[in-house]
Parts: C-alpha cells; sequence; structure tokens
C-alpha cells in the first residue's frame, strides 16, 4: 500500500500525519478529522489512518475517511 507523504489540499496548516495514497483532502470540522479520496479506501487505508489516531473511532465509508471526535464524559 503506498502511502502519502506529499502535497494534499488541506484546511490544516500543518499536516502531521501519514495519508492513503488516494488522499485528495483533508479537513478538520471540530475535532473530527476528514479524509476524501480520488476513489474508494480499503481495509489498508483505514487501518493507516486509525493507526495514526489510537483511541479515536474512526469509520471508512467509500471514498470518505473519518475520525470522529472524542466523546467528552460530562461531569
Amino acid at each position: 500500500m503506498a502511502r502519502v507523504v506529499g502535497e494534499i489540499r488541506s484546511t490544516e496548516l500543518h499536516v502531521e500525519h501519514e495519508w492513503p495514497a488516494q488522499t485528495r483532502t483533508v479537513s478538520r470540522i471540530g475535532s473530527a478529522c476528514v479524509v476524501e479520496g480520488s476513489g474508494d479506501f480499503d481495509l489498508d487505508d483505514l487501518n493507516l489512518v486509525r493507526e495514526q489516531f489510537p483511541g479515536r473511532r474512526v469509520t471508512l465509508d467509500g471514498d470518505v475517511i473519518t475520525v470522529w471526535p472524542t466523546l467528552r464524559h460530562e461531569p
């Protein structure tokens, strides 16, 4: 599986993660992270992103991988 460390359109000032090769855009919505691809991602791509965000829920839906925000526990 190829990994991208080059140029990706992003709303982030500093992208410090490795992304799947077909990554087209990476954006943040609050503390969620949305990775959009130029085609469908596979399970290897999903696992690559999961490794970048331990303890976070990461889901795959075709050409989108979403890293969900952590839940806040109310006191």
